[in-house]
């Protein structure tokens, strides 16, 4: 008995050892050589008949090479492959893969050894054939093709409510790409070095859905795909974003939008006095951080329509936990599939602004204010590429950012600054957020008190 334990454990060793990790990442650019954001990657393994489709943002999936002979290689090119779904109530799909044409059989037992369903003689040809299963009992069963000597099968779990037990062929499998949305970054199918695979992305550009180029080889190690659209991007800045012109608030406030690289931005300053889900929020007339309040800008109800309301960090997070992600995840005081931008969302607006010379005064990609700022009620000065110089050069991203100042126990900056909450907390006491002067040409990251009041914009999920 010693021996035996040994030998298996020797075994399990070896199977270990043999068991490798593939990663795969995706990235995607189009015809004129641009990052495009991939919505999904669909990977196809050609050898096993499987496919999975990975979701944004996910850009990466791990495959385990498999700890034995490839059962199609081993078994003649014949393969029973696992259904999907499984477990799976009353019906599933189970894919044959044969090499040779002719009769099959296909028989299921169930956990006492009974056949509860058999299929005998289907002729198949060369290729992927698919069968639809229903089962009518709650039950682990196994299932087993049969053809010319060659043997496969699976093991399938069923949670009941089938119609009868039955086996019906459902015909050649053709490739397709449209599959149930999943994030996922590992799957569980199986795979061996040397299986022939093939990656289609598909990514949105011009308001439209597109499909990449397809990539298929031999996959023997971990590798990074650039996933290549054959359109190149119109540049949209400044225009409202794709199928979403507007939004509107629980307050049935309406909103234009802007598509600035491929943010999407509100184009005013939040005005609502409730959350999404109905709850409103007080007016302040002090200063707190416990307790969620708006106000007024420069303390006057008129403003409200153009200069929208200011809030401490208290209303705007709705006590959501701070996030550094990009993007933030925060829903907040946004509306529904909105949420409140976080300070990497920020950068990135920044970042993006400073990369286009139209944005950029005088050459310094520091000098970027004008182009997000409106071209109208700032103050003005002769201050060089600042806010308030020539305000008819300002807003060529059209983020039309205005000067709706600030709130912190008197009233601050109205005609001067634009302040902006973010969802990024610098501490306990204070988040970050950034700010346009009327005199500065640069856009200042900074942190502030909580309970402050700023403005917010909302970015789009």
């Amino acid at each position: 008995m010693r021996k035996i334990l040994c030998f298996i454990a020797i075994v399990l060793v070896g199977v270990v050892a043999f068991a490798q990790t593939i990663t795969l990442t995706f990235t995607g650019r189009d015809a004129a050589d641009h990052y495009v954001q991939l919505n999904r990657v669909s990977i196809t393994n050609l050898t096993k008949s499987w496919q999975e489709t990975i979701y944004w943002p996910d850009t990466t999936l791990t495959m385990q090479n498999g700890t034995g002979i490839d059962e199609s290689v081993a078994n003649g090119g014949f393969v029973l492959s696992q259904n999907t779904p499984n477990p799976f109530t009353g019906t599933t799909d189970v894919n044959l893969t044969v090499a040779d044409a002719g009769a099959v059989t296909l028989e299921i037992v169930d956990g006492n050894g009974k056949i509860v369903e058999t299929r005998h003689g289907t002729s198949l040809q060369p290729g992927t054939n698919q069968f639809r299963v229903s089962l009518s009992s709650a039950g682990t069963y196994v299932m087993t093709a049969r053809q010319n000597g060659k043997t496969s099968s699976i093991k399938m779990v069923c949670n009941g409510a089938g119609n009868g037990n039955q086996i019906e062929y459902a015909g050649i499998v053709k490739t397709t790409h449209a599959l149930s949305p999943q994030l996922k970054s590992t799957t569980n199918n199986p795979f061996n070095f040397g299986d022939m695979m093939e990656y289609v992305g598909y990514a949105t550009i011009n308001g439209t859905e597109v499909e990449s180029l397809s990539i298929t080889q031999a996959q023997n190690a971990s590798q990074t795909f650039v996933l290549t659209f054959d359109v190149a991007q119109v540049d949209l800045d400044g225009q409202p974003s794709p199928g979403t012109p507007t939004l509107t608030d629980r307050d049935g406030n309406t909103y234009n939008t802007v598509l600035i690289g491929t943010q999407c931005w509100m184009k005013e300053n939040l005005r609502t006095t409730k959350y999404a889900d109905g709850t409103s929020i007080s007016q302040g007339s002090s200063t707190s951080t416990t307790v969620a309040y708006w106000y007024y800008p420069d303390n006057d109800a008129s403003n409200k329509t153009t200069y929208g309301l200011l809030y401490n960090w208290k209303a705007v997070m709705q006590n959501s936990s701070s996030s550094s992600a990009n993007p933030s995840g925060v829903q907040g005081i946004c509306p529904t599939g909105w949420h409140v931008p976080s300070d990497a969302e920020w950068s990135q607006l920044t970042v993006y602004c400073s990369g286009h010379t139209e944005c950029v005064c005088s050459g310094s990609g520091d000098n970027i204010a004008k182009s997000l700022a409106a071209d109208h009620d700032w103050h003005i000065t002769t201050a060089e590429c600042a806010v308030g110089n020539d305000l008819s050069s300002n807003n060529i991203t059209g983020f039309s950012a205005l000067p709706a100042g600030s709130y912190g126990g008197s009233y601050y900056f109205f005609g001067d600054g634009a302040y902006f909450w973010s969802a990024t907390e610098h501490s306990s006491s204070y988040a970050y957020y950034p700010s346009l002067y009327y005199n500065r040409a640069f856009v200042t990251r900074n942190y502030g008190d909580k309970y402050f009041g700023f403005s917010v914009r909302c970015a789009k999920d």
